[in-house]
This record gives structure tokens, sequence and C-alpha cells, in this order.
């Protein structure tokens, strides 16, 4: 999936996980509608300014329109974390037990 189908996806996301409307965002950003529901489909490339207006209206950090992790598939997902136990210290290592220990209660 290239880049600007990912970021759309994601600004998708995290508006989405707001409740607030294309609309809604847009107004706050002053743009229309059918330009950030381009944007949302990977079809606009934002600009940085565009990208910081749409991070401060989500309420989020710039970094968090640019996390993909959320794409990633049980497959993906797996062989990352077995990349991970191949390298990773001892200290890392108990680190990560220490948060799956945690999240899996």
């Amino acid at each position: 999936m290239n880049e600007k189908i990912l970021i759309g996806k994601r600004i998708q996301e995290l508006r989405k996980k707001q409740k607030l409307s294309q609309e809604q965002i847009a107004e706050k950003i002053d743009i229309s509608p059918n330009y950030l529901s381009r944007i949302e489909c990977g079809k606009e490339n934002p600009t940085l300014d565009m990208l910081i207006k749409l991070s401060n209206a989500l309420e989020v950090e710039m970094w968090e329109m640019f996390d993909f992790g959320h794409a990633a598939n049980r497959k993906e997902l797996k062989d990352a974390i077995h990349d991970f136990t191949k390298t990773a210290d001892d200290a890392r290592l108990s680190l990560a037990f220490k948060i799956i220990r945690a999240v899996s209660r």
C-alpha cells in the first residue's frame, strides 16, 4: 500500500476514533470536506502545514498520523516479534516479556 493511502487511512481512523465527521474537521482547519475526503482516500498530497493543522484538529502528535503499525496483518506482527526475539539482548527481552504479560492480563 502506498504512503499517501496509509496516511489517509490513518487520518480517517484518528478522526473516527474521536467521533468527528469530515465536515467538523474541515471546518476546524478551514478546508473543504471534499479536500479532506481526498486526503483520506490517498488522492491528495497534504503539505506539511496541512498535516500540522490536521494533527492539531485531531488533537494528536504529528507522529501519530504516521504510525502505521495498525495496518500490519497477523503474519507481519508475528514476524516482527520473531525478528525482535532473535536480535534483542536479555534486558530488552525481559522488558518485552513484562509488557506482554501486563497487556495479556
